[in-house]
């Protein structure tokens, strides 16, 4: 296997894991105003995602980091291209953070209150925009001869693209009323369970008619079989929580978001960023990726550290792997 394509494989892991994981995170942000009655109830919901929520961060980091080094042209195009919606995920991203840091520094209510809104911004602004984003690097956006994207931020607000932001947005907000469930007791969790499986039919309906057009479009064999699989997975996410099966709807919400993710990096392969204006224009594993020197040390760096990250967040969750319910939040002093 070349290194471009080995790279382009590590890539695409490295996001097919931060939408799996952060997707539930943004899921809980999003639904706290509609799922918690009451403060407790929200202190419940923040708590569930409050011990992993940075480590699921790390790997949307690596992702960047990891494009930067194996395909600068790629880097280059899409950062300067996309830069508004990327900004504004950074800066949602970085509200969200403080928000989780300092939301219980002052017992006010109004305090709290606009720590939740930061919580809310951070969560659904990041959730859309990146589904609009990884919908126009596959559909294609217009690039010249000189690899430099010559459209404005309204080029990305096509009709495919926002679709594909719908679909991100419903997706992890069933991916997170699912590990709610998983993860509370008492009529939170039943709560949870019960809007997951609305959300999940909507997310289902958006998913499909995204995936049909994605596959019309620029799908080939590969794509086709993830995005059924794909399909196929959510439903039986949504049966085992219409059956009460917390573990499995879960597991069914993450493997949909990680066969769909995947879906989508095969329908782009071997192009890395695809020019609407000419072919010829397009950014492939080829093209845009940088010295074979530099693919070979990267790539004994993750072979050492890889495991080593991976061991470490899997033990994070195994350590908080227990639920919890209003009766383990202590009173406001």
């Amino acid at each position: 296997m070349e290194l471009t394509t080995l790279w382009f494989i590590i890539i695409a892991f490295l996001w097919v894991g931060y939408f799996a994981l952060e997707g539930f995170d943004f899921g809980v942000g999003t639904l706290l105003p509609f799922l918690a009655r009451n403060d407790t109830e929200r202190r419940v919901m923040i708590n569930t995602i409050g011990p992993v929520w940075d480590g699921n961060e790390v790997w949307v980091l690596v992702a960047g980091g990891a494009t930067f080094a194996a395909f600068p042209e790629w880097y280059a195009t899409l950062f300067s291209g996309f830069y508004l919606p990327l900004l504004l995920i950074l800066v949602a991203l970085i509200l969200r953070g403080l928000a989780f840091e300092y939301r219980h520094k002052r017992p006010e209510a109004k305090w709290q209150a606009n720590w939740d809104r930061a919580i809310i911004f951070g969560s659904v602004i990041p959730a859309f925009l990146w589904g609009v984003a990884f919908a126009n690097i596959v559909r294609g956006v217009p690039i010249d001869a000189d690899f430099e994207f010559t459209g404005t931020v309204f080029t990305l607000l096509n009709p495919y693209g926002l679709l594909g932001g719908m679909v991100t947005l419903s997706l992890f907000l069933t991916h997170g009323a699912m590990f709610i469930a998983l993860k509370t007791v008492g009529d939170i969790r039943h709560r949870a369970r019960a809007l997951a499986i609305k959300l999940g039919l909507v997310a289902a309906v958006l998913a499909v008619v995204f995936m049909v057009w994605t596959q019309a479009d620029t799908g080939n064999a590969r794509s086709a079989i993830a995005f059924v699989l794909a399909a196929v997975v959510l439903l039986a996410g949504l049966f085992a929580a219409a059956k009460g099966r917390e573990g499995w709807a879960f597991t069914g919400t993450f493997g949909t978001i990680a066969l769909a993710v995947s879906g989508l990096f095969l329908a782009l392969f071997p192009d890395v960023m695809p020019s609407s204006t000419d072919v010829a224009n397009s950014l492939t594993t080829t093209n845009a990726a940088a010295t074979a020197y530099t693919l070979k040390v990267m790539s004994w760096v993750a072979i050492a550290f890889t495991p080593i990250v991976l061991m470490y967040q899997a033990w994070s969750y195994w350590v908080f792997r227990k639920r919890i319910g209003t009766h383990h939040i202590p009173a406001t002093h």
